[in-house]
């Protein structure tokens, strides 16, 4: 995108937030080109509104199946909506990806393991469905970003929330999370605190803990200026998975914050960031033939 194009987009969304209205989610969704994909939506895999998810697979999609990504948004377990993250799902799916985006429950009509189970069955349907779509079932990863990349890794390395749904984490090819917050104790918000509501619910809420050698691979990234979820709880996961003996990388930008992230993932931002070109090069590397 050109230079001109890619500040007055960062400058739109910096009065955006400043000024409310609109969410920046939104306007940047309004940016995406969406003849690349083909989307079918509000899919049920589970009761009420928040137990649906979109598919989106590559207008080019060819007769051999394709990798399939399913992604947890952030949000902070209370806020988020499947909606938003048009941008991802063009992302993944420019690189030839088909991409699952699902929501689940929040606070407060939710609270710890509520949304991690309705994950589980989001991600079952997609062992279950996604060959329908063109999707290759070998070749299943789940990613997320902030409280999506806790709950994508909790189902990697957590054999709990599968087995409740009859699946296994085996079936998962790789995780990728971005700005996850995988080792977030002690909890600093009485928010936080009701949404996981007992020193217990919070200690097994913590990804770092399942650290385990036969997890899928893991792909770990996150930006040196994140204020919101530090970089530490990469760090920190990464070390003790290899110190388990387990697969992971791990990928530092200087220059993002917790936000941003995600957003460098988007069209009008990719080309001056490496965050979809690091996440395309793990899930092609990954991939079982």
């Amino acid at each position: 995108m050109p230079s001109r194009v890619f500040f007055l987009f960062q400058f739109c969304l910096v009065i955006v937030a400043l000024l409310g209205g609109c969410s920046p989610a939104r306007m940047l969704n309004a940016l995406i080109p969406e003849s690349g994909l083909k989307t079918t939506k509000a899919i049920a895999y589970g009761p009420g509104e928040r137990g649906r998810l979109d598919v989106y697979v590559p207008a080019s999609l060819s007769a051999a199946p394709r990798p399939v990504i399913v992604f947890y948004y952030g949000g902070g377990w209370d806020s988020g909506s499947r909606e938003d993250y048009l941008f991802v799902a063009e992302a993944l799916t420019s690189r030839g990806f088909i991409t699952v985006i699902p929501d689940y429950r929040i606070y407060p009509q939710a609270v710890f393991p509520d949304f991690l189970e309705d994950s589980a069955v989001a991600l079952r349907w997609t062992f279950d469905n996604i060959g329908k779509f063109g999707g290759d079932t070998r070749n299943i990863f789940v990613a997320g970003h902030s409280a999506g990349a806790q709950i994508a890794t909790m189902l990697a390395f957590d054999k709990t929330w599968l087995s409740h749904v009859k699946s296994d984490p085996a079936q998962i090819r790789g995780v990728i999370g971005l700005a996850g917050p995988y080792d977030f104790l002690p909890l600093k918000t009485d928010r936080l605190k009701a949404i996981f509501p007992s020193a217990e619910k919070q200690a097994l809420a913590q990804p770092i803990r399942y650290a385990r050698k036969n997890a899928p691979p893991a792909l770990l990234v996150t930006g040196e200026s994140d204020d919101v979820v530090g970089p530490g709880n990469t760090r920190r996961f990464a070390q003790r998975i290899r110190e388990a003996g387990g697969v992971v990388e791990e990928k530092y930008y200087p220059d993002l914050g917790h936000a941003k992230l995600v957003v460098a993932l988007s069209a009008p931002l990719r080309s001056n960031y490496h965050v979809l070109d690091d996440v395309a090069e793990f899930v092609k590397a990954s991939v079982t033939h």
